[in-house]
């Protein structure tokens, strides 16, 4: 299975204090480069009495975009810390900035890393974070039988079950990882002998996120 992009759904601001600094890390998740320099925009312009305002972003366009930026600090200990934290957590779509309100104690460069990073993982501990992977949506209608043994496989399987309709027979909408499509479509005809196979399916992302599964539409297509 491909690996699914680790990125924010929802932001969020967590805040450390070393020394009587302030460090305040603001986390928000970005599609493009334009969209990752307007937050860091807004966000210096939020604090715009703060010495400093450091950040990083990470893009997974057609091609990989990372930047981080020092905004003052020594070279290398704000921008490339918040970027390291980033990628440590494989991270994509996502940008943080890092104001800082001097307390009037220097930290030195090492001081400094270890502030600018443990106020990144604040940040981002008080944001979602959520696993989106790439699927197909189909929806499957099969009498009671067939039904119980469908469930049971994908159960076993971790195919998703979005929603299950009871009337004379029952309907299920579930989700297929995109490179599980194959094999689950040979299980379902080898389990019904034949009886169902996979529909016209929707091209799809989704993600489980605080105990629902969110879904983002592509191009309609077949398995």
């Amino acid at each position: 299975m491909p690996d699914p992009q680790k990125q924010i759904y929802r932001g969020g601001v967590g805040e450390i204090t070393e020394k009587k600094s302030r460090f305040i890390a603001s986390v928000a998740a970005v599609s493009d480069r334009e969209a990752a320099e307007e937050f860091i925009a807004v966000k210096k312009k939020e604090y715009w009495d703060a010495r400093h305002n450091c950040s990083a972003y990470i893009i997974a366009d057609t091609v990989n975009i990372q930047h981080s930026s020092d905004d003052g600090e020594p070279p290398g200990t704000a921008g490339k810390p918040i970027m390291e934290v980033l990628m440590g957590e494989g991270l994509t779509n996502v940008c943080v900035v890092v104001t800082r309100y001097f307390g009037g104690t220097l930290l030195g460069t090492g001081g400094l890393v270890r502030a600018y990073q443990a106020a990144t993982r604040a940040g981002l501990a008080e944001s979602v974070i959520m696993e989106r992977r790439e699927g197909m949506r189909f929806e499957l209608s099969a009498d009671y039988g067939d039904a119980g043994k469908l469930r049971y496989y994908f159960a076993q399987n971790e195919i998703p079950v979005i929603r299950n309709d009871y009337g004379q027979d029952v309907t299920m909408e579930i989700l297929i990882p995109i490179d599980q499509v194959p094999a689950v479509e040979k299980e379902i005809a080898n389990l019904t002998a034949g009886r169902i196979t996979l529909p016209e399916g929707e091209s799809i992302d989704y993600a489980p996120v605080e105990g629902e599964m969110k879904i983002w539409k592509r191009d309609s297509m077949k398995s």
